[in-house]
């Protein structure tokens, strides 16, 4: 009686099925873990080709406004420059009755003032705006605000703001879910995270080649991270 149980099994059958079972359900895991990161991947490539399209819209929309911007400077600078002309003709005139007089001095200096109010300002709004306009770009074709893509700077700036929005939305989970199992998850993908950094750092020091395969390799590691954050916030690819 002690060797088979009611339904005619024996325990050594029974615990086998049970770790067939188990090793079932962890293969069905694996696989559901790998299409979801598939799944991630297809949804990151799509993204990523519609931002290139939108990229090329608005580098064209910056462009015409570049080119408003060049257009509107221009003529300011020829009105600029023709007022300029006309103070330095009654100057010259001024100077030739009486070389080297103080009011002589003070309408030259005048040119330069009425120039430089113009210009200066004009060139430096255009330089600010298209430097902005740029960051801006920079930031929505990797997926992060302008802020903080601004707070780093290298070969791995777009990867190092990444890391600190996933960290971000890491923390919105732990505030969000409090649980044991919740901790666990912020932990580990916290540690992820540190790594990632760590490897950024250092493929700054790296070869432009072995750079590059270095942030492919670090990109796809937090494409499967915003993953893994976006299934834990019930959000699925």
């Amino acid at each position: 009686m002690g060797v088979f149980s009611s339904d005619g099994r024996s325990r050594a059958e029974r615990r086998a099925e049970a770790k067939a079972l188990k090793a079932k359900a962890k293969l069905e895991a694996k696989f559901e873990s790998k299409d979801r990161r598939k799944a991630a991947k297809a949804t990151r490539k799509a993204e990523h080709k519609l931002r290139g399209k939108e990229l090329k819209v608005e580098q064209k929309t910056a462009k015409k406004a570049a080119k408003a911007t060049r257009k509107a400077s221009k003529a300011q600078v020829k009105v600029a420059q023709a007022e300029a002309k006309t103070v330095a003709a009654k100057a010259k005139a001024a100077a030739d009755a009486k070389p080297y007089s103080p009011a002589s001095v003070r309408r030259y200096l005048t040119v330069g003032r009425l120039v430089a109010p113009i210009v200066a300002p004009v060139v430096y709004r255009a330089a600010v705006a298209a430097r902005a306009r740029f960051s801006s770009m920079q930031a929505e074709r990797v997926g992060v605000a302008p802020d903080v893509l601004r707070q780093f700077s290298g070969h791995g700036a777009s990867l190092a703001a990444r890391i600190a929005t996933a960290r971000t939305s890491l923390d919105k989970v732990a505030a969000q879910d409090t649980t044991a199992d919740a901790k666990a998850f912020v932990d580990a993908i916290g540690k992820r995270l540190d790594n990632l950094a760590i490897a950024v750092d250092a493929a700054e020091a790296m070869a432009a080649g072995q750079r590059r395969t270095a942030h492919r390799a670090i990109e796809d590691e937090l494409g499967a991270i915003d993953a893994d954050i976006l299934a834990r916030l019930g959000v699925r690819s």
